[in-house]
């Protein structure tokens, strides 16, 4: 009986993963910058010069090819321009939510897409859940319960971002593109709108570009190498590391933003939020550790095969 080897670049793929998860939980301060800034306007910044950097990429690696299934088809067009509509959204209203100083609350969406998944795999795919499964969703339930029953507030934020990044990553496995050319063809499709949004604006004498200080025209034009960054690290450690490896490292991001939007903005987080999000997070923890010990019996029948 032979145990499986990992990947011989399973280490350099979890400190690259780290780091993309990490980002994504300190960009909070980088949109900060930008506060006084239009989200709509940040958001075609992101967009337009994140296809910049992604098709220099793909151009140095003579990988344009890659972007043709995402034009082969109607159905992958629809496909494309769907995901991109459920990102641009996504994106919208998360740098809104950061620059309106609800971070804690974008925080608590991101908590939620992996139970989110879940269920949309329930219902939307017919995959039967575990026992484990329906508790850690009827744990975060009651927590989003609890919000709306005591502190009399909808987390509307928290809702939105969960269900786009759940509805987005349900439409990307239906994809045969990479991650990078995914995102190409995604802005790509934007192009017209975002592009077309920041003309109009110049044109009306808005913007930034041309009319801020130099500071603010930096931190708007360095979106895109924000935006690509995390994303190119989380391509290189997904492939090099176990997917429960991944899907645990995967509360970084939304951990160090809960952080921020509590100790660094000292954003309302009152006994009633601390026992919503006890809820979610033990909803989080039984969904994890199923997740553990399913792909550890998985692994060991593999092996036992072997």
């Amino acid at each position: 009986m032979s145990k499986i080897p990992p990947h011989p670049d399973a280490t350099r793929g979890a400190l690259a993963a780290t780091a993309a998860f990490f980002i994504w939980g300190v960009v909070p301060v980088y949109w900060k910058q930008m506060q006084g800034v239009s989200p709509y306007e940040l958001i075609a910044h992101r967009s337009t010069w994140s296809l910049v950097l992604l098709l220099a990429l793909l151009a140095g690696q003579g990988r344009f090819g890659t972007l043709r299934p995402a034009f082969a088809s109607g159905r992958m067009l629809a496909l494309n321009l769907s995901s991109s509509v459920l990102l641009a959204v996504n994106w919208t209203v998360y740098v809104w939510a950061v620059n309106t100083d609800r971070v804690i609350e974008s925080s608590l969406g991101y908590f939620l897409v992996p139970l989110v998944n879940v269920a949309l795999g329930s219902l939307l795919l017919h995959e039967q859940l575990r026992r484990m499964q329906w508790i850690a969703i009827a744990l975060a339930t009651a927590g989003v319960g609890l919000l709306l029953l005591r502190a009399g507030h909808v987390p509307w934020i928290a809702f939105i971002l969960a269900g786009t990044w759940a509805a987005y990553g349900l439409l990307k496995k239906q994809s045969s593109l990479g991650s990078v050319a995914g995102l190409t063809a995604e802005t790509l499709l934007l192009l017209p709108v975002t592009v077309g949004w920041l003309l109009w604006l110049g044109a009306h004498g808005g913007g930034v570009l041309g009319r801020a200080d130099w500071r603010l025209q930096a931190w708007v034009l360095s979106a895109g190498f924000v935006t690509s960054v995390p994303l190119l690290l989380f391509a290189y450690g997904a492939q090099r590391i176990r997917l429960t490896t991944l899907g645990l490292l995967q509360y970084i991001g939304p951990t160090v933003q809960f952080l921020l939007g509590v100790f660094l903005y000292h954003e309302v987080f009152d006994s009633t939020r601390l026992q919503a999000f006890a809820l979610i997070w033990a909803g989080l923890v039984v969904y994890s550790a199923d997740g553990f010990w399913t792909q550890r019996r998985l692994l060991l029948r593999t092996v036992g095969a072997g």
